[in-house]
């Protein structure tokens, strides 16, 4: 392992790679009662960490290797690394990425690479497109330029160490780094406990792709039959031999977090940063608010790693989604109440003047109704205390906000067709976006009305959306209209809407 330390010291990185800032995250710092600290690793040249160890890789190759051309396999970051040290260095790069890659990676590549690259898409996870590779390897007498179990990769990816110990003097607790095959936490493992052992190194993996976690608790490499794509820059199936070593004696431990926890990192680094981290990128963050927590951490100095930004922009509704969840600050509940006049208004009231994030209900039943809710909380037990309130209120109530069913596909199919909702009208409703917004327009409606389909969800602008279905009898026309005069906000008839005639009507 010596060795590390001097491949290190002398990785030929900044031909092409920056020194990246580390930054303290005072809001998360704040929150957590710690001391966060980014390593910017998204501010390289290529918006990922991988620039390193694929140049200093290539950089060391002969004149007679870089002549006949390089391959390299990629979920993508490596891929942009090897591209543009290869538009640097003047050789020809064969790139196999998986099918799933996010395209905005694949046209990085393109751009990074310029005419020196050719892309082959191949497989659905690293794995399988490196499997590709390697025939291809053979095939066209190329050099393989591995993204991660390579000493020269290694080495160059253990730059980011280096950095880190020099920008920063003061005590250090522990340094994280996500896991895919285990490169970048190899190389910062090797270069820390070389010079400051008492630092920790600690891994972070998704609970879906855990291949590095699974082989170091078994003392062996563990292969993954299949492996998570959401985190697609660390969905490998097998970690690499020669970091599986490195990592067996040198990192600390590995800890594992679930998407919900990634897509809150993502938005935590976006609110001390306005940067947007690819899900690999954020794992480092999700990992040291996981271990925070969990040793009861206080006054301690976490860096993490910030490793990439590619991320497609269509991804971010999905993170958004989820990333309250994740903080455990929204709780999705199935509630029952009674299908009688004045239970909606009790059921809103027990929820007091917490913040309602989402609303679907649609009448179905004449004797019970089933509303779907996500309600702002602060943490756990709040939502626990809730639920109570709700059962001791004869309310059952069921926590859904960790089934995955319910978050994905439930929630926008809460609906359908109401025979026996008589008189019914429908409305679609914009009203300013403020605290008890929600809970003013419920408290404005009349008792006499039975309200049979209401669909409300929180989108982060600064006027809020509402459709409702009302039963009002045909003799109630004007007391109607006084209504929604008064209500003062802007309103649509939807009654005729032909979408509303097909599936809820």
């Amino acid at each position: 392992m010596q060795g590390y330390l001097k491949r290190i010291l002398t990785a030929r990185v900044y031909d092409v790679a920056v020194e990246t800032p580390l930054e303290l995250a005072s809001d998360l710092s704040a929150r957590t009662g710690n001391s966060i600290l980014f390593k910017r690793e998204d501010m390289q040249p290529v918006f990922s960490f991988k620039l390193r160890g694929a140049y200093n890789k290539m950089a060391q190759l002969t004149p007679e290797q870089l002549q006949r051309g390089v391959i390299a396999a990629s979920a993508g970051n490596h891929a942009q690394g090897v591209a543009m040290s290869a538009n640097r260095l003047g050789c020809k790069a064969t790139i196999v990425m998986p099918t799933t890659t996010p395209q905005v990676k694949i046209d990085a590549v393109k751009h990074f690479g310029q005419r020196a690259v050719e892309i082959v898409l191949h497989g659905d996870s690293y794995s399988d497109a490196c499997s590709h590779a390697y025939a291809l390897e053979k095939e066209r007498q190329l050099t393989f330029v591995h993204p991660f179990d390579d000493p020269d990769v290694i080495a160059g990816q253990g730059t980011v160490a280096m950095e880190i110990l020099r920008q920063r003097q003061a005590p250090i607790h522990a340094i994280f780094c996500a896991i895919g095959g285990g490169g970048l936490i190899a190389g910062v493992a090797a270069y820390v406990k070389q010079v400051r052992p008492d630092i920790k190194v600690i891994g972070v993996q998704t609970t879906d792709s855990d291949a590095m976690a699974r082989s170091l608790k078994s003392k062996k490499r563990v292969t993954l039959n299949d492996v998570g794509l959401f985190s697609d820059g660390t969905a490998v199936k097998l970690a690499g031999e020669e970091t599986f070593r490195v990592c067996k004696k040198y990192v600390d431990e590995v800890i594992l977090v679930n998407t919900d926890e990634v897509c809150a990192a993502i938005k935590d680094v976006f609110q001390d940063t306005r940067s947007i981290l690819e899900p690999a990128g954020a794992l480092s963050v999700a990992g040291a608010k996981a271990y925070a927590k969990r040793e009861g951490l206080k006054g301690e100095a976490l860096v993490t790693v910030c490793s990439g930004a590619n991320m497609n922009f269509d991804r971010l509704r999905f993170v958004a989604e989820r990333a309250e969840i994740g903080e455990k600050r929204e709780a999705i509940l199935a509630v029952t109440i009674p299908e009688t006049p004045g239970s909606f208004r009790k059921f809103c009231s027990l929820l007091g003047k917490r913040n309602i994030t989402e609303f679907n209900y649609r009448y179905a039943d004449p004797s019970a109704a089933q509303v779907f809710v996500g309600i702002q909380v602060k943490d756990q037990s709040e939502t626990s205390d809730l639920i109570d309130k709700l059962q001791r209120n004869k309310l059952p109530a069921l926590d859904l906000s960790d089934n995955e069913m319910a978050k994905l596909h439930l929630r926008h199919l809460v609906g359908g067709h109401a025979p026996d909702a008589k008189d019914e009208i429908l409305f679609r409703f914009e009203f300013p976006e403020r605290p008890g917004a929600l809970m003013n327009f419920l408290n404005s409606m009349s008792h006499n009305w039975n309200i049979s389909l209401f669909h409300y969800r929180n989108h982060g602008a600064d006027y809020g959306r509402v459709l409702v279905g009302m039963q009002v009898p045909r003799q109630d026309k004007k007391a109607l209209k006084t209504f929604l005069d008064a209500l003062g906000y802007r309103y649509w008839d939807e009654s005729d809407n032909p979408a509303y005639r097909l599936f809820l009507g």
